[in-house]
């Protein structure tokens, strides 16, 4: 599944291209996933506890190297990759000089990634479900205005608007490359039922038309919600 045209230059945004793939595999294709990895990311395969999750991660980090082969003009096993602090992939040089940058997430046996040639970009991915402490996370990780609209939703309304505004902010900070160390209530996003498109209403005290983000919502499987956020051009980040 590829999402890069319907997600190209909306709002007057940068392109972004968006690829969603599966990770349950059969034999052969595990075992050609697993030779493309590095031995560092063999390891932390190892670690897993489950063979589903180990499946998934090798299957994933495979499915990178070769996304990003084909965009680069270059051979999978020549992909290098390193990790930072919060095991998030980021090009090795040579890679490093390439303009292209590109995000990952991945949900059960779905996984989905986001490219664009510039620009900074974060996705997310999550499955729709009722999470009994939903309502506490709201109100202790959502803006004063979130939680409030939140709170005055139909109980049957809250777990499509719970993880719609959740990917939604949890792209926005993989974009910002700050993970959940970035305050989610320092921005306020779009996600109650019927508000659409997608929007980022405010970063600080920042409108969100001149945050310097444009933020795509997308359908990457049944029962999932998917989220893009890219940095505009010529912008600055936003303060952190």
């Amino acid at each position: 599944m590829d999402l890069g045209d319907a997600l190209s230059g909306y709002g007057g945004a940068p392109a972004v291209e968006v690829v969603v793939t599966r990770l349950d595999v059969g034999s052969d294709a595990l075992r050609a996933s697993a030779a493309l990895l590095s031995p560092e990311e063999r390891h932390r395969a190892s670690c897993f506890a489950f063979d589903r999750d180990r499946r998934r991660f090798t299957v994933a980090r495979a499915r990178l190297r070769q996304l990003l082969a084909a965009r680069l003009d270059m051979r999978s096993d020549a992909v290098e990759l390193v990790y930072g602090d919060s095991g998030k992939p980021a090009p090795a040089r040579p890679l490093a000089g390439s303009d292209l940058r590109f995000s990952v997430s991945h949900c059960d046996d779905v996984a989905a990634y986001a490219f664009s040639l510039g620009h900074e970009v974060g996705i997310d991915v999550e499955a729709v479900r009722a999470v009994p402490d939903a309502d506490d996370i709201a109100a202790r990780m959502f803006s004063r205005r979130e939680s409030a609209a939140y709170r005055a939703l139909d109980p049957s309304a809250k777990p499509v608007a719970f993880f719609t505004c959740w990917t939604r902010k949890e792209a926005f900070v993989k974009a910002l490359g700050e993970g959940l160390s970035y305050p989610l209530d320092r921005f306020e996003v779009s996600f109650e039922p019927g508000d659409e498109p997608a929007r980022i209403l405010r970063v600080d005290g920042t409108p969100g038309d001149r945050c310097g983000w444009t933020l795509h919502s997308f359908v990457p499987g049944p029962g999932l919600i998917g989220a893009v956020v890219v940095q505009q051009a010529a912008c600055e980040p936003a303060p952190t």
